[in-house]
């Protein structure tokens, strides 16, 4: 069974494929030259997490998984949000969109600077489609800490950890982050719902004994 993850990233697909385990499947990505920019029109991580799904499950015919994430600031009332890689412009670095959301929080205290990382995760397929969202809190620090991740990873303090995103090493980081949450609870989905099961017994997903009794079936669930 092909898997397709709408993405360009290895270091999502490496993170999906340990995720999923040793199920039978063959977890496939896009193709370098892929871009998912334009295909990114909607107003909310779920619209646009299942504008990806949808647009290359009907390009490929694969079942196929997409994910959209951004950063949420509640002093500013939920940016950078959507926008959150074009919020300093389309040609901007990291450290560029850093540096705009520092400025934007100057003059917030220390109290006030709450944030979320949120993650939606679609799966679209012949039968049906399904979107998981999750997230991780924290707080915007005042200065970069770091020199792991990528975004706003340096200036998002996990407080429980007492470190922000890029100090956490990659386990640390599978296990806490709004993207990894969001990837499990749709893989913990999969193996009860079975949705990707055939008819034909040689392309079944087959999960260790025990994990799973529900049987096949296609559809909305």
């Amino acid at each position: 069974m092909k898997l397709l993850l709408a993405t360009t990233n290895r270091g999502k697909i490496s993170e999906l494929k340990s995720i999923l385990g040793q199920q039978q499947i063959e977890l496939i990505g896009l193709d370098a030259a892929d871009s998912t920019e334009a295909i990114e029109t909607g107003a909310t991580f779920v619209e646009n997490a299942l504008l990806k799904a949808q647009h290359y499950h009907q390009r490929t015919g694969l079942p196929t998984i997409a994910d959209d994430s951004g950063l949420e600031v509640f002093a500013l009332d939920g940016r950078p949000g959507v926008a959150s890689a074009r919020y300093a412009g389309p040609d901007a670095s990291d450290a560029d969109r850093i540096r705009k959301l520092l400025g934007e929080l100057n003059q917030v205290s220390d109290g006030q600077r709450a944030a979320r990382f949120v993650c939606a995760a679609a799966l679209v397929w012949d039968g049906g489609e399904q979107v998981f969202e999750d997230e991780a809190r924290g707080v915007i620090l005042r200065a970069p800490r770091g020199a792991g991740g990528f975004g706003y990873d340096p200036v998002f303090l996990y407080e429980p950890l007492g470190k922000t995103f890029a100090e956490l090493s990659e386990s640390e980081k599978a296990e806490i982050s709004h993207r990894g949450r969001a990837f499990r609870r749709l893989v913990a989905w999969l193996k009860v719902a079975r949705v990707l099961d055939s008819e034909k017994s040689g392309d079944r997903i087959k999960f260790p004994t025990g994990e799973s009794s529900a049987s096949s079936r296609r559809g909305d669930v």
